[in-house]
């Protein structure tokens, strides 16, 4: 027998994996199981009976539910009971989450848009303000010695908020509900109601802020039990499914060109006309499924030590490849690959993210001939995918129409003709620029198709002079926020620099809101004053792009923590210098336009083309 080595025991042991037993120097392990760290390690036998008497769970029969993932293991390992006080804050608009609510008592209010909403300084946030000429100036001639000096929070840095430790964590609490409730449109939810499960689903961000209006108790349910359940209890998919129809998938199908000329501003419930029709019928057959591990990022440095066929073979398969187009598949959260058979194996001819879609060429070329084509080419997801089908037919009828030479869409919106490739032709490799196949490849399957800012170094033209460090140093009170370093492919290298992420992973779970996204410009910063030290941002990361640092005063002095006596921790990443007139310090330092932010997340055909010019 072979024996492992020991980086091999170490890996599976740093998973959560069992060591039992040696056996001629092979380390003998329990595979790690679904439920090795439930969601919550006190949920007891009392508890778990408590919430099977109540509905929805009372009237859902335990035998249409697997062995392997019975009802009682679903509550006891993928529930947690949550207590919150009245103005605490349960999930913050634009937050990214991975769980859904059940309102077990008490009551909740949902802050709606259109009337009003909360400040961001009440959500633990900043807001991004510019720096001026002079400003701007003086950063560059006023350096600060020591490193990650911070100044002292200012006055009004948490006015509206306040924060208290719990058991279960630290809350963050509205200092005044009755202003809230004046300035802010808001919808109250009570006993046996749902919240959060649209973005838990499909990991959006959350689209409404919602607090305690009173002392209230919540069942917290993780993404994985809340699929488990809706796959084995049809009442309750019906629930949240219509909820999802109800409330989000409109403006869902609206983002997608395709079905964009059925949109009807200001239509009345009850309108009648071909659109609002269309868009019902439509929105009624629509199906969303999700694809893939919504962790994938748990296990994202050993998915990419592993060889192409491999990784391959781990992407759930979302259409395939010969099969007939039964419909249009839309993109609402992650990334799905794109790939052709190409000799005994497959190649990546693209990538898909949020708002786009994949078989309308298909589609459109079916209606138009009566010769019919199947689907040109494999859909995988990369890491995790959620999406929406839109049955063929419904497409055929109401967004296309019975008329060939009349369509109901608009000319410019139908994709070109397919060129079809016979059978015994050499196909040609797709065109990515220089070497672009190569480096489609290496982007997808380390999956920086995340970044929207990706900072890439062209290694044949930079000389490693350090003016782009010292450029984000002097903009950063001498505190350079990123590493010239990080894994490379030919002469293009992807730097350890926060890449601002489509699906940035790094936002779920932090306690105060700190880290979040600017909503003027998207970028992903962290609010320093609401920046509590707990690292979950620094430890979700994928990519070893945020750093915890102990900050200290203006006069060198570590800060201390007023109960532990312990250096405090902040988390410190780059925030594409949201703050700068001129944008990105880095990139505009560059002498020899060696680096460049770009946005990975909707193409690498810009990259290609400036990596081999």
């Amino acid at each position: 027998m072979t024996q492992l080595p020991t980086s091999f025991i170490r890996v599976q042991a740093d998973a959560g994996s069992r060591v039992t037993g040696t056996m001629l120097g092979v380390a003998v392990i329990d595979r790690p199981e679904r439920w090795d760290q439930p969601f919550d390690p006190k949920m007891t036998d009392p508890m778990v009976e408590s919430i099977m008497r109540r509905p929805p769970f009372s009237q859902m029969d335990p035998k249409n539910f697997s062995a392997v993932a019975p009802l009682r293991g679903i509550i006891r390992n993928d529930m947690r009971i949550a207590r919150f006080g009245a103005g605490d804050i349960v999930v913050r608009e634009g937050d990214y989450g991975n769980s859904a609510f059940l309102i077990l008592s008490g009551a909740v209010r949902v802050v709606l848009g259109g009337g009003g909403t909360l400040p961001e300084a009440a959500l633990g946030r900043m807001r991004a303000t510019r720096k001026g000429f002079i400003r701007s100036v003086a950063q560059w001639c006023t350096r600060i010695r020591e490193p990650e000096v911070r100044a002292l929070p200012s006055p009004d840095a948490k006015k509206g908020i306040g924060s208290r430790e719990e058991r279960d964590g630290v809350h963050i609490f509205l200092q005044d509900i009755p202003a809230v409730l004046e300035t802010a449109k808001t919808a109250q939810l009570t006993e046996g109601q749902f919240f959060g499960e649209t973005a838990a689903l499909g990991r959006i961000p959350r689209t409404a802020t919602v607090f305690a209006e009173t002392e209230a108790e919540l069942l917290e349910i993780r993404w994985q039990g809340l699929r488990d359940i809706m796959r084995r209890d049809p009442s309750v998919r019906a629930h949240i499914d219509e909820l999802y129809r109800r409330y989000n998938l409109e403006r869902h199908l609206l983002e997608t060109p395709m079905f964009r000329h059925l949109a009807h501003p200001g239509a009345p419930p009850d309108c009648k006309c071909v659109r609002c029709h269309a868009m019902g019928r439509i929105r009624q057959a629509a199906q969303f499924e999700t694809y893939g591990d919504l962790d994938w990022f748990g296990s994202y440095q050993k998915l990419v030590e592993q060889d192409p066929a491999t990784r391959l073979q781990n992407e759930p398969i979302i259409a395939q490849e010969g099969h007939y187009p039964n419909g249009l598949i839309m993109i609402r959260s992650g990334f799905a690959r794109v790939t052709r058979r190409f000799g005994s194996g497959h190649r990546t001819v693209s990538y898909l993210g949020r708002g786009q879609s994949y078989g309308q060429d298909e589609i459109v070329h079916n209606w138009r001939n009566e010769a019919q084509l199947p689907l040109q080419h494999t859909l995988r997801a990369v890491g995790y995918a959620a999406a929406l089908l839109v049955p063929t037919a419904l497409i055929e009828r109401y967004v296309l129409g019975k008329d060939r030479n009349r369509p109901g869409i608009p000319f410019y919106l139908l994709p070109p003709p397919i060129r079809v490739v016979p059978d015994d032709a050499t196909e040609e490799a797709p065109d990515q620029g220089a070497g672009g196949d190569t480096l489609l490849e290496f982007m997808v399957e380390r999956r920086f198709i995340n970044g929207t800012r990706t900072m890439v170094i062209n290694m044949d033209r930079c000389i490693q002079c350090d003016e782009c460090v010292r450029a984000c140093a002097a903009s950063h009170d001498n505190n350079p926020r990123f590493v010239r370093h990080g894994p490379t492919i030919d002469n293009v290298m992807v730097a350890n620099a926060c890449m601002h992420c489509a699906d940035p992973v790094c936002m779920i779970g932090g306690p105060t809101g700190a880290i979040h996204r600017d909503l003027s410009g998207g970028e992903v910063v962290i609010n320093d004053d609401t920046c509590i030290g707990c690292g979950m941002c620094a430890n979700s990361c994928p990519y070893d792009n945020i750093r915890m640092v102990e900050i200290r005063d203006r006069r060198g002095r570590f800060m201390l923590d007023s109960g532990t006596k312990l250096p405090i921790q902040k988390a410190t990443k780059c925030d594409l210098c949201v703050g700068q007139a001129g944008g990105p310090a880095c990139q505009s330092a560059c002498p020899h336009d060696a680096l460049i932010r770009i946005d990975l997340s909707r193409g690498i055909e810009s990259l290609a083309e400036w990596a081999g010019r």
